[in-house]
């Protein structure tokens, strides 16, 4: 038997009210009479009051597994990945082992697939072991089975003027794109957060905004001599912004991103000495703040990655300085996305399918996620109540780490279902286990 489902009154990107028709994981019809396209024993999901979207994609997710499952799983990572309406995500290299040959991201491809709450595209590593030192064998990982075309050493910058050449060429090649985290090892060493006048009253060593910008005005100048794309990971400060807008003007092929975090929390946090706010790139000044949000606003931040970042118990609750860096947001960042963005009228639901669904689908280059909601396409769904308010809480998170930074805070919006290639994964906010979908 087809599965077949028929959502009913649901708000296409926030517009008038409609029913969209499901059958064999591709949407069948649009409209009014939508239903007429199925069979009599068809599963209904009343919608009214809900937004629907396209299913959001994630290109900055750490799912730790291979190595550090105690932190998160692939399966307990792509469940809270679910509940926050994504039907993709990209799975950062910096596993152990390090992700960096065609045999492990394969096997984290595998593992998504077995897992089963939502696409698993893993992201190879750069460099051989994230050492910065050889460059890995991206082609072969680009032509396993786990089709990877974004590549990172997330949480160590290529820092090796010559090597990022080398990486942007070779990935030219079979149209990947590098994914830079921006930080200058030698202006950070030792950082604990953002360089400013309340690092000095803190006491906690600095992290100045050059370490970042330097980093990605050298990128978009190689990207532009080579002909190559570079990705901007968690873009944090003013300065980047303008550098990033700067690129664009000139036709450089540079894209950029911006986390929850970055687009919401402050420097200020820093005062609470609590390690869920220390975070890398730290959390910046409202100015930063700021031009990040206006950055998103007009485009010249292409999309909101998450950096999903879960750690154990033990590497949150201690000193700052201790800490680890890091936060999870997987099944906020929607919500945080709507307080700071669409409340105030700076974007709409349609600009919100663009930067967390279409934008993260097409520079990853991922077939069949970000796609209009139209007849024809696949069946990747999000809806979501505009109207719950909550505080978010523990029992909120589905992720295998608590390490939030947002215990405490109301936020706007729940996702209410997901549906991934026509199949339920969260039903009235709670995921489904696979059997029962």
């Amino acid at each position: 038997m087809s599965k077949q489902i028929l959502i009913r009154g649901a708000s296409i990107l926030g517009e008038e009210k409609t029913d969209i028709a499901i059958k064999d994981g591709v949407i069948v019809a649009v409209g009014a009479d939508a239903g007429s396209e199925l069979e009599a024993n068809h599963r209904v999901i009343e919608a009214d009051g809900l937004i629907a979207l396209p299913g959001l994609v994630d290109l900055h997710t750490h799912l730790r597994q291979p190595g550090q499952e105690d932190a998160e799983t692939v399966f307990t990572g792509t469940r809270a990945a679910a509940v926050g309406g994504y039907t993709c995500v990209h799975a950062m290299a910096n596993t152990r082992p390090v992700a960096d040959s065609a045999a492990i991201v394969e096997q984290v491809a595998a593992l998504g697939a077995e897992a089963a709450w939502c696409e698993v595209r893993p992201v190879g590593a750069v460099t051989v072991g994230l050492e910065g030192k050889q460059l890995s064998a991206m082609g072969a990982m680009a032509a396993s089975t786990a089709r990877v075309k974004v590549f990172s050493d997330d949480g160590m910058c290529v820092s090796d003027p010559v090597l990022m050449r080398r990486a942007l060429e070779y990935v030219k090649t079979f149209d990947g794109v590098i994914a830079q985290h921006a930080q200058d090892p030698q202006l950070t060493e030792g950082a604990q957060m953002n360089e400013s006048p309340l690092s000095a009253e803190l006491g906690l060593a600095g992290w100045p905004a050059v370490a970042e910008e330097a980093i990605i005005a050298r990128d978009v100048l190689l990207a532009e001599h080579v002909g190559s794309r570079v990705h901007v990971c968690h873009l944090s400060t003013a300065g980047s912004v303008e550098i990033v807008r700067w690129a664009k003007k000139r036709g450089i092929q540079v894209t950029a991103e911006a986390t929850p975090h970055h687009l919401y929390l402050t420097e200020d946090k820093a005062r609470t000495y609590d390690p869920r706010y220390k975070v890398n790139p730290p959390l910046r000044t409202e100015r930063d703040v700021e031009a990040v949000r206006a950055g998103l606003a007009d485009g010249t931040i292409d999309i909101v990655g998450t950096d999903h970042a879960p750690h154990p118990l033990e590497s949150k609750d201690c000193e700052w300085q201790a800490g680890a860096f890091g936060m999870t947001g997987l099944e906020t960042a929607l919500a945080v996305i709507v307080k700071t963005m669409v409340e105030p009228g700076r974007m709409s639901w349609a600009d919100v399918a663009r930067v967390m669904s279409a934008n993260p689908a097409r520079i990853g280059r991922v077939d069949g996620q970000g796609r209009p909601l139209t007849v024809g396409e696949p069946a990747n769904v999000v809806l979501v109540d505009p109207q719950v308010r909550r505080v978010v809480a523990t029992d909120h998170l589905w992720s295998r780490s608590s390490n939030s930074p947002y215990l405490g805070e109301e936020l706007p919006t729940q996702v209410m279902w997901t549906i991934w290639q026509g199949n339920i994964t969260v039903a009235d906010g709670v995921p489904l286990a696979k059997e029962d979908r």
